[in-house]
């Protein structure tokens, strides 16, 4: 079969690799679209060194059709379309037994860890595998991964009805945040960045969120102005890697300023710098700031809200690529991050 593969960092080609053999409790799946990931470029780049061991294929965010099914699966048949959840947690350590598995401490990830979907076949087992409906588009089922982690955050913040919010940040994350709080809450959504581009992107997916470049304007003052002084009731920080803004403060110290009191701020950008911050303007409001990493079971919230077309996903594609042209994919969100969101392999 046809796989992307990486063989050295800021490379990946198209080869010929061996097809995955079907064993008891998997299912061989006929990958149709992947998706490139924040998390792939940063593997491209080699920045996740040593953790990820070359050669690798690439892709955790991927659909496709269930070709083989193992004689023990029940539910899944050939011929479904599929996605899969792909996390492997032990089951053993302390956070699995309290069943909070997306925080194991061997926590492993199919596309990062060991071979993806970036691939024609792949085998994975079954309880990794959900169903989606036939209706839903094979580039849509490709992106429910990135918005289970919306989904997932605002689980983590209890968003509810009614709840106003500021996402800064406008990436693929803050993106899936977007549509996961657009099936929740009726209230104001600010999103900010510092890419008109990125803004505008978000805008067209939901025309009645506010958004604000932060480069350009406070948004702290922004977000008091359209609630009354008061403040949102929870601020999601998806930037990561910030640039330093003259007169600005940073994300995490943003957000923390942008709540109400008792407010909450949620964190899931994977920064490798500290990101400092004024406790007592914290301890003030007595808010608090709690983190999201990845998913925690919100693959069937995903699927059921694109059953009911309550998501845009296709607002986030930007490019569509051959699987062969996987190379040329990963550069264009290299070199121009201001025009590209998610860019799909078509496999």
């Amino acid at each position: 079969m046809k796989a992307a593969v990486i063989r050295e960092y800021g490379k990946i080609n198209l080869e010929e690799v061996t097809k995955p053999v079907l064993k008891d409790n998997q299912i061989l799946i006929k990958v149709k679209y992947a998706s490139i990931c924040g998390t792939d470029q940063h593997i491209f780049r080699g920045e996740f060194h040593p953790r990820t061991q070359l050669p690798l294929i690439p892709g955790h965010e991927f659909a496709g059709i269930a070709e083989e099914v193992s004689s023990n699966v029940r539910n899944i048949s050939p011929g479904d379309k599929v996605t899969v959840d792909p996390i492997i947690w032990c089951g053993k350590c302390a956070a699995c037994q309290a069943g909070h598995y997306n925080a194991c401490t061997t926590l492993k990830l199919v596309g990062i860890d060991l071979d993806g979907g970036f691939a024609e076949y792949i085998s994975v087992p079954s309880h990794m595998v959900y169903k989606v409906p036939e209706h839903v588009s094979d580039k849509n089922a490709a992106l429910i991964e990135i918005l289970s982690i919306g989904f997932h955050a605002s689980a983590r913040a209890g968003l509810s009805a009614n709840d106003n919010i500021l996402i800064v940040g406008s990436g693929k994350v803050g993106n899936s945040i977007l549509h996961a709080a657009k099936t929740i809450t009726t209230g104001k959504i600010v999103m900010a960045d510092i890419l008109d581009e990125r803004l505008a992107m978000a805008k067209s997916a939901f025309g009645d969120i506010y958004t604000v470049n932060i480069r350009k304007s406070d948004p702290v003052a922004f977000v008091k102005e359209i609630t009354g002084g008061r403040g949102v009731d929870i601020a999601f920080e998806a930037v990561g890697h910030e640039k330093e803004i003259e007169g600005r403060f940073n994300p995490v110290r943003l957000c923390i300023n942008a709540i109400k009191g008792g407010g909450k701020v949620t964190v899931l950008g994977l920064s490798d710098h500290p990101s400092g911050i004024l406790m007592k303007e914290l301890i003030w409001k007595e808010a608090m700031i709690i983190s999201s990493r990845v998913s925690h079971g919100e693959y069937a919230k995903v699927i059921e809200s694109l059953d009911k077309g309550t998501l845009h996903p296709e607002s986030m594609v930007t490019g569509i690529f051959d699987l062969k042209d996987a190379q040329k994919g990963f550069e264009f969100l290299e070199n121009e991050p201001e025009k590209h969101l998610k860019i799909l392999l078509k496999v």
